[in-house]
């Protein structure tokens, strides 16, 4: 079982979540502090179409009353930040609360901004941040703020700091405060919840391989009390979970740190983030790298990216098993994709018959080897837990495989989150017919993830928001925006690789593209490929980047290590040293 600080690490080393949330509920968050949480149809709010031209003192204001109030917001943080006063828009840092589980050299801070930004004085909530100060010494050239988002939606950046102690970022650190933060809804930031655990079936999940009519008429039913338990819990706060509302808060906390540009990293759902910031605020972004990017194409989200996700997924899913293939001597589970297919199908029916510990069933088993598809470096413990399961030996799977207690609460807060920027922010099919269509043909081809994925999102048919929900056209606005940089991994199947030159086309001439070819992972920048990892070092200190489109080599495939190498290791760990 990991430890907290552990999956901090995790976190911070791949500067990445998923674009996909846990499928799986657990303790629920406490509701939005200090905002209204009257149960009852939600109030529809405004949706942004146009870019924010008038965020600056003097400027027209424009039509759109959430812009203008974010307009005010930000104005006030950078008055408290210039001032050193604090007040309600201020940033006192301090030592980090308990419960955040961070080093007692970062500093954290709550950041209010309004629940509502057409109403900038209505009900306020709070926003976690974090700070580690820049290294290099005073009087060295620093460069401001460095600010973080690492996905989801639903993922916390808090312990984004702690990437100061990672080797690669020592002249990063040095040069940049490095800023993580709770976006709202996670975490302690107005922490969204939509289910009870206790209201989830007991034990393990069991999923069947081609749903049936009744199972599906059993998911349809589970996904709208699903999407009525989030309007219960967050009553009429719940339409102001948005990716605009994101980037509103983004842009007063960069005020607030004192900062008049906005230097940003994000990855997956960050990118997204950070495209609609440059969207909104054109005249505010410094210098933003774009990791592993969602397609922003308006068309396309969020409906369509996911059924991009699952093709995605199946593409990566083979990458995984042809790899054990190639490892059959390690292994044992056969020299072709099909025959590792093999011994999985087989391993899922006997978990559909007999739980692997008591709590791993066929849900269990497919959301563990769904982190195959989404990272590499998991890739020789998956495989040993296969062939040990083969072998007579199912521990290694629960061990994997089975829900952790320890994160339950913070998986259902990140699905809530998830679900509810997703189904506020677009339009939804609303009819089963068309999402029973194309799921039906899409798991022709791509099985794995395609039905699992539709489950996931399903409550977005049904979703509580009355309002027109029109995506931020990303790449609308009025000013060339300075240098960009979108990393991508070529065969990425949680942001299909299609997403990275569109993100690049809409964020105009000033956007480099670095591919990483031939290679998988979600999360490209942080340490997996050193070529990656220069560029994006090089840009961030000096603001160049390498041209329009570049390419890196894929960083290693990781080495098969056998259980029986595990053993053995683990053995020699306890040998003393001769010395």
């Amino acid at each position: 079982m990991p430890t907290r600080t552990a999956r901090h690490g995790a976190a911070v080393a791949a500067l990445l979540l998923t674009l996909g949330a846990p499928d799986v509920a657990a303790a629920p968050a406490p509701p939005p502090p200090e905002a209204p949480t009257t149960a009852g149809t939600a109030r529809t709010p405004r949706t942004a179409r146009t870019p924010d031209t008038g965020d600056a003192p003097g400027a027209p204001d424009t039509a759109d009353a959430e812009s203008a109030g974010a307009a005010l917001v930000a104005r006030r943080a950078a008055l408290a930040a210039a001032s050193r006063g604090g007040g309600a828009a201020g940033l006192d840092f301090r030592a980090c609360p308990a419960v955040e589980d961070l080093p007692s050299h970062l500093r954290c801070a709550t950041l209010r901004v309004p629940l509502d930004y057409a109403r900038p004085d209505g009900p306020q909530i709070s926003l976690t941040v974090s700070r580690a100060i820049a290294t290099g010494a005073r009087g060295a050239a620093r460069q401001g703020a460095l600010v973080q988002n690492p996905g989801g939606p639903g993922a916390s950046g808090m312990s984004f700091p702690l990437v100061a102690a990672l080797p690669g970022w020592e002249r990063i650190a040095a040069a940049y405060d490095l800023v993580g933060y709770a976006p709202r809804g996670v975490g302690r930031s107005a922490p969204l919840s939509c289910q009870d655990p206790a209201a989830r079936a007991k034990g393990p999940v069991q999923e069947p391989v081609r749903p049936s009519p009744a199972y599906k008429a059993e998911r349809r039913a589970q996904a709208r009390e699903y999407a009525n338990g989030c309007a219960r819990r967050a009553g009429v706060a719940l339409p102001y979970y948005t990716t605009a509302n994101n980037a509103r808060d983004l842009h007063v906390l960069r005020a607030a740190l004192g900062e008049d540009k906005l230097t940003f990293m994000g990855a997956s759902y960050g990118t997204y983030l950070g495209a609609v910031y440059a969207t909104l605020y054109p005249r505010h972004v410094r210098r933003m790298v774009l990791d592993s990017p969602v397609d922003p194409d308006p068309r396309r989200v969020w409906y369509r990216n996911n059924l991009d996700q699952a093709r995605g997924f199946e593409g990566r899913w083979r990458d995984f098993r042809a790899w054990v293939a190639r490892h059959h001597a390690v292994y044992g589970l056969g020299t072709t994709p099909e025959a590792v297919q093999a011994g999985y199908e087989r391993v899922r029916d006997a978990v559909a018959r007999t739980p692997a510990g008591g709590t791993v069933g066929t849900g269990e088993l497919r959301a563990a080897y769904l982190q195959a598809a989404y990272y590499d470096d998991v890739w020789p413990d998956r495989a040993a837990a296969l062939a040990a399961f083969l072998r007579g030996d199912p521990s290694v799977l629960a061990a994997q495989a089975a829900p952790d207690p320890a994160v339950a609460a913070e998986a259902e807060n990140a699905t809530a989150v998830y679900t509810t920027v997703l189904c506020n922010d677009a339009p939804w099919p609303a009819d089963w017919g068309t999402w029973d269509r194309d799921h039906t043909e899409l798991a022709r081809t791509a099985p794995f993830e395609t039905w699992a994925n539709a489950f996931l999102n399903l409550p977005c048919a049904s979703w509580p928001v009355r309002a027109e929900r029109s995506p931020v056209a990303v790449g609308a606005q009025p000013e060339r925006l300075p240098r960009t940089l979108v990393v991508a991994a070529e065969r990425d199947g949680a942001t299909p690789y299609a997403g990275a030159p569109e993100l690049q086309r809409r964020l105009g001439a000033g956007a480099s593209l670095v591919t990483e070819t031939g290679a998988g992972s979600h999360g490209v920048a942080g340490g997996r490929n050193g070529c990656v990892d220069r560029h994006v070092e090089r840009y961030l200190l000096t603001g160049a980047t390498p041209g329009w489109r570049v390419r890196c080599a894929p960083h290693p495939e990781p080495a098969p290590v056998s259980l029986d190498d595990r053993a053995a290791g683990a053995r020699r760990a306890l040998v003393p040293p001769v010395v």
